[in-house]
């Protein structure tokens, strides 16, 4: 041993020395011999398997050698090996090498110790120890093997699809143009060929390539849609595929503007609106605004297949060709929603740059709504762009997010909109001091009518009741979603025309309107039905065409029933412009106004 060095026990090497002494008795080799035996029946076939997840070191055969004697066991000094009196049987180490049972390297800090070298076991020995070393080979897990694939992100796979029918029939469809080349015109016939609506033809142009050079062959219209075919298995993945940028895997506000302009200029309910250029920028914004107000949930401006999927709006895409009357589709599409939406804007911008800063949203609808309220919308909470934070402004886009959800505040969408408003530290619950802080002013504005208003505690009691949050003294989004008099809570807080509305009414009498079964209209349809006979009225009463027509104005009830663009059948404007570029956010007008009458 060199000098300095301390000489230490190894314990695991005392335990082979002491097992390889208890497997060299004969008592020993008689219980191992009546074990291979019931081992060996076919019967008992598994409990061999159980043997060999027996703890201990795993011993394998090694052929016995005629000329090797066993060593007597050693001191931890003596590295040399000397006869020892008797002969043993005993089994080799797990090396697969016949000869003594030498252990393999280890990192130890002493000498290493030799274990009793005995002599090799007999062959009814062997044989368990072979069954031993087989059965504990590790086997691959079974279970991964069964689990069926549950993910589909493009859609779940159909063997219904026959690709090559689908083609045969698409190049059918192109061999009667000029040349095997479609135009725009053409495609309508070509998303028929495809089994799409009819309005996916603009998607479908712009998926192969037509915008760039106004025609598509039909090679490339085949390659790309047999591409679709194979890589996207649902309708909303092959939406997302037709319209996204090269690169992407969601739909942001710019790829919408093809699809819709083709509506746009083709549409028969919206065939008086060609004479009208200038607003077509308008209304394809809204259409925008109103399908990521809707669709996207998650408010990231990203519209993914998972959304797509989950929403009606490729429901309502189908319906544009079924449906003439364009002001029918109100999810989306209604020409009617949005001349009431721009009109309101109109009011509003008074210097008609297309944007309005706080002192003019807060004239909204007589100044209903709080100041509070008001700094909250250009706080950033719920705007984007940077308009606001640079110029304290916001854009005619951010103006339809903010109509729909003050009007109808029932809908998912709206109650996230008001709650990021109210919920001031951003820590998802509103708490007793956001409450009051908002309340503050309604009772200001209460005296100020000399109106008595309700201490803050009975208010507080009352919209806890009304809410029931599951957490004492915090109210949370899922529980105000929960709730179905959400508008009667938010109004409380930051609306004081329609907090005394809800105040006249008794409460029982509001929870059966929000329960009424049947195909009722939405708040908001309700009320841009009833504003859209307001602005008729007024054009009528008014003379602002002075072309003679008179508008047939029919009561609120049939007008539900049955919508009916009255400006349809006449100009839009008397000397439209030429077609800009659509923005989303920011409006680039000069010193032309565009009134909305």
């Amino acid at each position: 041993m060199p000098p300095g060095k301390v000489l230490q026990p190894v314990l695991k090497m005392k335990v082979d020395e002491l097992f390889l002494c208890w497997l060299s008795e004969s008592s020993t080799q008689a219980m191992l011999r009546d074990c291979l035996r019931r081992i060996q029946v076919p019967a008992r076939a598994e409990r061999g398997a159980g043997d060999a997840e027996l703890p201990g070191p795993r011993l394998a055969a090694a052929a016995p050698d005629p000329a090797w004697r066993p060593r007597e066991c050693e001191g931890p000094g003596a590295p040399g090996p000397t006869p020892a009196p008797t002969a043993l049987p005993v089994g080799a180490a797990s090396s697969a090498r016949s000869g003594p049972p030498v252990r393999g390297p280890r990192r130890s800090g002493g000498t290493r110790v030799d274990p009793v070298d005995c002599s090799p076991p007999d062959s009814s020995v062997r044989g368990i120890l072979q069954v031993q070393t087989r059965k504990e080979e590790p086997l691959p897990p079974a279970a991964s093997r069964s689990v069926p694939t549950f993910y589909f992100p493009h859609g779940r796979p159909q063997d219904t699809v026959n690709v090559d029918a689908v083609i045969a029939k698409i190049e059918r469809t192109f061999a009667q143009f000029p040349h095997e080349r479609a135009t725009m015109e053409d495609m309508g016939r070509v998303a028929k060929a495809c089994g799409c609506p009819l309005y996916w033809k603009g998607p479908l142009f712009c998926g192969a390539g037509g915008e760039r050079t106004g025609s598509v062959s039909v090679h490339k219209f085949v390659a790309m849609w047999r591409k679709v075919l194979q890589n996207c298995h649902d309708d909303a993945a092959k939406f997302v595929h037709l319209l996204v940028s090269p690169g992407c895997s969601y739909l942001v506000q710019e790829d919408f503007v093809p699809f819709l302009q083709d509506v746009v200029n083709t549409h028969p309910g919206l065939a008086f609106l060609k004479e009208a250029a200038e607003f077509h920028s308008r209304y394809i914004t809204t259409v925008i605004q109103r399908i990521f107000y809707t669709v996207n949930r998650s408010w990231s401006g990203r519209i993914t297949c998972a959304e797509l999927r989950r929403s009606t709006f490729l429901q309502n895409v189908a319906l544009l060709e079924e449906e003439a009357d364009i002001n029918q589709l109100t999810e989306f599409f209604s020409y009617e929603h949005f001349y009431v939406i721009y009109c309101k804007f109109w009011e509003l911008d008074t210097d008609h740059d297309l944007l309005i800063d706080a002192q003019d949203l807060a004239r909204h609808n007589d100044h209903a709504i709080s100041t509070k309220m008001i700094d909250r919308i250009f706080s950033g909470a719920v705007t984007r762009g940077k308009k606001v934070q640079k110029e304290g402004k916001i854009s005619y886009a951010d103006f339809v997010w903010f109509l729909i959800s003050e009007e109808d505040k029932k809908t998912p969408t709206s109650i996230e909109y008001w709650f990021r408003c109210m919920d001031l530290d951003g820590d998802g619950a509103l708490s007793m001091f956001e409450l009051e802080y908002f309340y503050e002013e309604q009772c200001r504005r209460l005296d100020s009518m000399a109106i008595e208003a309700l201490p803050f505690e009975d208010c507080l009691c009352q919209m806890l009741d009304l809410v029931k949050p599951q957490t004492e003294g915090r109210i949370t989004l899922q529980d105000l979603k929960r709730c179905k008099l959400a508008n009667v809570f938010f109004d409380t807080f930051f609306n004081i025309e329609k907090y005394l509305d809800h105040e006249q009414k008794e409460q029982a009498s509001l929870l059966r309107e929000s329960e009424s079964e049947g195909p009722e209209l939405s708040d908001w349809e309700r009320f841009a039905a009833e504003e859209y006979d307001i602005l008729v009225a007024e054009e009528a009463a008014g003379d602002p065409w002075e072309d003679g027509y008179e508008a047939e104005l029919s009561p609120v009830e049939q007008k539900l029933s049955a919508l009916r663009s009255p400006l349809a059948q006449r100009p839009f404007l008397e000397a439209p412009g030429g077609l800009g570029t659509v923005e989303l956010y920011e409006y680039e007008c000069g010193g032309d106004d565009l009134p909305p009458s």
